[in-house]
């Protein structure tokens, strides 16, 4: 049986540390990975999954047209990645959205964000960190109860957007102590979920490492 050929997305930078760490943890977990940027848009006709990474802001106006302009954002990468999640939800891939990449599957599928979480924060700080000092109560029944086999976890944080109105065909999996999303899932498909961590740098939780086993199980074809 071959290896599953899964998908990264990310930006065209030269020091892609994400890219490395899910590239580490696709590899612990029986998959290739395949890096796709921008600049690598090629998108694979065997590939088997994908993921949509962490990194700037999605640019606002794609769900408030009236928006103003808000750095840094990447326009190029938000249509790139757009793209490939549109060719992979008519492929019917598995996916796995992480952070910036969980939002921009919410907004493909016809959702919003709040742009700015400083005023929905009462009990949890905005500042961002890697180190897994939030809590994320997840709900039972979830997909993402069942990969991570409890009620509770702690999870990083390095973002100040979050999804707000669902996209079509998406649930809430879990939020945090301000009831913020931090996670959503399609429960018509065996892997279309969305994460506002960043499980790829918590590779001694067993639980995050189980999210990428998921999606290497759900790309496995005999």
């Amino acid at each position: 049986m071959k290896k599953p050929l899964i998908g990264v997305t990310g930006d065209d930078t030269k020091l892609p540390l994400a890219w490395w760490f899910i590239r580490w943890a696709l590899h612990r977990c029986g998959a290739t990975a395949y890096r796709l940027t921008p600049q690598r848009c090629v998108i694979p006709e065997q590939l088997d999954g994908i993921i949509i990474s962490g990194g700037d802001d999605i640019d606002q106006r794609l769900y408030l047209p009236d928006a103003p302009d808000t750095a840094p954002i990447n326009r190029e990468r938000d249509r790139f990645e757009m793209m490939a999640l549109e060719l992979s939800l008519q492929k019917d891939l598995p996916i796995l959205g992480i952070c910036r990449g969980a939002q921009l599957f919410n907004i493909v599928l016809g959702g919003s964000l709040h742009p700015d979480l400083q005023t929905q924060r009462r009990i949890t700080s905005n500042k961002r960190m890697l180190i897994p000092r939030k809590t994320l109560n997840v709900d039972t029944g979830t997909t993402l109860h069942t990969i991570l086999g409890s009620e509770h976890c702690k999870i990083n944080s390095l973002h100040h957007q979050a999804i707000n109105r669902l996209g079509d065909g998406l649930k809430v999996a879990g939020r945090d102590l301000d009831n913020i999303v931090q996670a959503v899932e399609a429960p018509n498909h065996r892997c279309h979920i969305g994460v506002q961590w960043h499980p790829e740098y918590l590779p001694f939780q067993h639980g995050q490492l189980r999210l990428f086993k998921h999606l290497v199980a759900s790309a496995t074809h005999d």
